[in-house]
Formats: C-alpha cells, structure tokens, sequence
C-alpha cells in the first residue's frame, strides 16, 4: 500500500526550503551563480542537476533530496514514486511562491530580509555545533559527575504550599485581612485568585524553591508549617498570598531516569566552552 506525506508536514520546512531558494535567485527569478571558490576552476565546481525548473529556476537535486530526508526521514531512494511526486510538487509550489515574491519585491522588505538573515544565521549556526560536537558524546564517567554535581546543588527540601495571585496590593491587603478575620483559604483562592491553581484553592502541590520566582521562594522558605505570609509578596505575575502546608525531604531521580537530560547539560556546557573561546579572539563591538 502506498502511503502519501501528509501536507502539513511536507509544508513544515517549506520557509527553510524557500530561504535558500530565495538565495538563489535574482530579482527577475533567474539563477543566481554560486559564489566561487578562491582558485577553483570551471572543472572543479560541482555539477547542480536540476530536478525541476520553475521560471528558469532550478529547484537542484541537493535540495530536493534535503527536502525528502527532512520531511520523510529518509532517503528519496526509499519512498514510492507517488510520495517522491509529492515531494517534488511541494517543492514547486513553494519554488512559484518564492519567485513571485521576489516580483512582488519583498526580497527588499526589511522585515522579510531580516527573517532570512536570521534564518542563514541560525541554520549555519546549527551546523557549526553539530560539526563541533560530534564524537564527543559524554562518558559514563562525565555522566556520573555530571549526576553528583547535580545532587549536591539540588534544594534538600520540597515544599507543599497554597498561594492566592491578584493585581494589586490593596485587594491583597484586603484578602489577607479576611483570612486572618476566619476565612478559608481555599475559598478566598477560588473567589479572587487570578492564577490557574485556584479551582484547587490555590494548591500548587509539592515543589523545589528553584522552580519558584525568588521573591515567592524565600516567603515560602521563610514559613512555617501551617503559617501565611503577613503581608502581601510581589512578583512579576502580581500579589501573591502564601500559605505553607508542609515540607518534606526531597528525593533525588534515580541516575538513569536523568540520564538523557544530564547528556544533554553536558553536550550544552561543551558548546558554551567552544562559543567562549571564539570570543577571546573575537572583534566584538556592541552598538546599543
């Protein structure tokens, strides 16, 4: 049975494909020459074969098999004809789109220009990490330390509290008082509170203070069991109402369960570790 590419995932890369399309065109939608290598000859350059023209554009079969393996996961070769049909009119779509643009002259809209700046930056970015990174994947050993560093600077203490979230410091006076005059927390919280958590009565469950913005993380720590704040705390979500209903010693995840992230941390300080040391050689000149 033939299986087609669904069209909202054929369009996902339609931008990323129609940016280096855009790159390639001149205004009037003819084929821009690549720019030469220093001391290459006509004989060194590689032959582009064109899969499809669009206006005298050639849509080359570089992009065509990036597109497939981008969109499919996997190679051209592997899927049917009808879906390699698909790909290519996908393609030629966004080919005609692209050129039309162009006529249009929003290659000159600053906006527009912008967003292809940014999209070339990021994407030669990302292939720069990837080159830089690859075959050096963290050990066990790099995991493992990774892990205890982890551990030891994790919050020893996990926390069970109730919050009420308002606008203004006078409606939060004002709720203070009617708690402390006897009302129910949770009832307060389900009456006033802007925040999601106040069908629960303002239960936020148990957290870790890192979670928390730090003002709201050191009234909490501040409290004791069964204890409101005495008076309102600000935030940049507004007033908050605090009442701590218990703490517990926090358990750490089990090494394997963090594995993947703790990986993830390892590979991201590597790359920061690369970007600092383009820096110290850097010309870095900051204008605003």
């Amino acid at each position: 049975m033939n299986h087609t590419i669904p069209v909202h995932t054929l369009r996902a890369l339609a931008l990323l494909v129609a940016t280096g399309l855009l790159g390639a065109c001149k205004p009037n939608g003819a084929p821009t020459a690549a720019s030469p290598t220093p001391g290459a000859t006509d004989a060194d350059k590689p032959a582009q074969t064109a899969v499809a023209l669009v206006d005298g554009t050639p849509i080359t079969r570089d992009i065509y098999d990036f597109y497939t393996k981008s969109v499919a996961g996997k190679a051209a070769g592997e899927l049917t004809d009808e879906q390699k049909g698909q790909v290519l009119d996908e393609l030629i779509s966004t080919q005609l789109i692209a050129n039309q643009a162009i006529k249009d002259g929003l290659d000159k809209d600053s906006d527009t220009a912008s967003r292809l700046a940014v999209a070339r930056m990021r994407l030669l970015a990302d292939s720069e990490s990837q080159k830089v990174l690859k075959g050096k994947e963290p050990t066990e050993q790099e995991l493992r330390v990774e892990y205890e560093a982890a551990i030891t600077g994790m919050d020893k203490t996990e926390y069970h509290a109730r919050h009420i979230l308002v606008a203004t410091k006078d409606l939060a006076d004002q709720l203070t008082k009617q708690i402390k005059a006897g009302a129910k927390f949770e009832a307060v919280a389900k009456a006033n509170s802007m925040d999601g958590s106040k069908e629960r009565g303002g239960d936020l469950g148990w957290f870790s203070l890192s979670r928390m913005v730090k003002p709201f993380g050191d009234a909490v720590k501040s409290l004791k069991k069964g204890e409101m704040t005495a008076a309102p705390v600000q935030t940049q979500f507004g007033w908050h109402i605090i009442k701590l209903e218990e703490t517990r010693e926090a358990t750490p995840p089990p090494f394997e369960q963090v594995k993947e992230q703790l990986a993830n941390r390892i590979m991201q300080k590597k790359l920061q570790a690369y970007v600092d040391e383009l820096k110290k050689t850097a010309k870095i000149e900051k204008k605003i």
